[in-house]
């Protein structure tokens, strides 16, 4: 891929030795693989049990004539569009307290990259334990206030994107900006934890 021309040979084989796993492919996990693939990670694993419906237009990584399909085949198939040599694990499943830690069990670093507030908490429950690293995401819907998303760790394993305020309860939209922010930023964070590079 041409992107990876900007890369040392060191950075290219940790990158595409990596196995990443996204819990999730819809406004945060759809964009997340896309960046992560543009930035040279060859392995993914992409847990999510949904279908492309029309209101994930505005900010997913989908496209009209995919709508009905399943996220995780249509996703596979927009990512190998960027690059054809994809080793790709898509998983057509609902993750819950026993899934989520096997699903996730031989990836290098995990990104949450669910809906909820439960079913965010669950997921982190079900694979902190392992000591994997997890770059998860809390605050991100509505517009404007981009300077208010910032990046923290939290415990050993764990590193949180967001605002940590905002959801869509509040009557803030999902919208594709910050949605594209929170997700650039979840990549950003797995390419620096696979490169060694300070969070």
């Amino acid at each position: 891929m041409g992107a990876n021309t900007y890369l040392t040979e060191r950075e290219r084989n940790i990158l595409e030795s990596a196995r990443i796993g996204i819990a999730g492919a819809g406004g945060l996990g759809s964009n997340v693989a896309m960046h992560l693939v543009r930035a040279g990670v060859k392995r993914l694993v992409i847990a999510d049990f949904d279908t492309v419906g029309e209101s994930n237009l505005n900010r997913q990584f989908f496209f009209r004539d995919q709508l009905g399909r399943k996220k995780v085949e249509a996703l596979a198939e927009n990512l190998l569009r960027i690059e054809p040599a994809l080793e790709l694990d898509m998983r057509d499943v609902r993750l819950d307290p026993g899934n989520a830690g096997w699903t996730f069990s031989d990836c290098s670093a995990i990104v949450e990259a669910l809906d909820s507030a439960d079913a965010k908490s669950m997921f982190l429950g079900a694979v902190l334990p392992s000591g994997t690293p997890v770059v998860a995401a809390s605050g991100l819907a509505g517009w404007g206030r981009s300077l208010a998303i910032g990046q923290r760790r939290v415990g050993k394993n764990l590193i949180m994107v967001g605002d940590m305020s905002s959801d869509i309860r509040n009557g803030l939209a999902p919208v594709s900006p910050r949605v594209g922010i929170a997700a650039a930023m979840q990549a950003n964070a797995v390419v620096a934890l696979l490169l060694g590079v300070e969070i």
